[in-house]
């Protein structure tokens, strides 16, 4: 039988799971050995396919201001289940509300009984 804790942490969870609106898919570089030449070379590898997720947008205020025009930027975080691990820098594609956007994972996840929270970039290549 459940505590009253872990029947409470089963239910935030499925509320947290609930808002996952995208998908994702994580690849990584890792070293893969052919089998047949015996050499080992870096390639890209899918570690994660299909994984029900949220991403959240923030406008950030300009942080430089010139003559011209003051430079916008926008911090977006993934919301994922706690059970998955993504690597930083992993590259993620993620689709939600028809929309695709490629990202890589910026840093270390905070993990929670719920969910986990990363902050992601723009990809423009591997970390």
């Amino acid at each position: 039988m459940l505590s009253a804790i872990e029947r409470a942490r089963q239910a935030a969870r499925k509320a947290q799971e609930s808002l996952y609106n995208g998908c994702c898919t994580v690849t990584e570089w890792r070293e893969v050995k052919d089998p047949n030449s015996h050499i080992t070379r870096d390639e890209e590898v899918t570690v994660l396919e299909n994984e029900p997720c949220r991403l959240s947008f923030e406008t950030i205020k300009p942080a430089v201001e010139t003559d011209t025009v003051a430079k916008l930027s926008q911090g977006v975080k993934l919301f994922i289940s706690p059970d998955v691990e993504i690597k930083a820098g992993s590259k993620i594609v993620v689709t939600q509300n028809g929309v695709t956007g490629e990202y890589s994972a910026s840093g270390v996840p905070a993990i929670y009984s719920t969910h986990q929270e990363i902050m992601l970039e723009l990809y423009n290549e591997y970390a």
